[in-house]
């Protein structure tokens, strides 16, 4: 099971009206860099931004990555004093070859200009995922939402 960690630059980021997530356009990024060992920790104070983030080769998907790392029905709302948010899961498979092997998967939302592509979380799978040809892995969020706050 993998292990998730808010980001603190995104926490300044609700308190500080850069995030809409009811219209934001969020998506997902894969590394299998540590988020310490980045040349800008991107879960330090400062560096939460995709750019701080050594991605994956997005070759050898069935789709277009660019697309599918996208969240689908996105739902965001508060009910009894806790908001959450949640999504579709994201299923990738690997095809013409092997997938590059991944470990962290990082949300970030596409939309924030200031900063450009601000971190939300990083989850750590705990061991690398590789996919040959025809296999697929699921990044499935959990049943109460990607994140609450109450």
């Amino acid at each position: 099971m993998a292990t998730g960690s808010k980001i603190n630059d995104f926490i300044e980021g609700i308190f500080e009206a850069e995030h809409n997530f009811a219209s934001d356009t969020l998506q997902i990024a894969l590394s299998n860099t540590a988020p310490a060992s980045e040349t800008s920790d991107p879960t330090a104070t400062g560096n939460g931004i995709l750019t701080n983030v050594t991605e994956v080769s997005y070759t050898n998907y069935t789709d277009d990555m660019a697309v599918d790392r996208v969240l689908e029905t996105v739902t965001s709302g508060e009910a009894s004093g806790t908001y959450t948010l949640d999504a579709d899961d994201i299923v990738i498979t690997a095809s013409g070859g092997t997938l590059a092997t991944f470990r962290y998967i990082y949300l970030f939302n596409q939309t924030s200009t200031t900063p450009t592509d601000q971190i939300i979380a990083v989850w750590d799978h705990g061991s690398g995922i590789s996919l040959a040809t025809g296999e697929s892995a699921t990044i499935q969020w959990n049943a109460s939402g990607i994140l609450t706050n109450a």
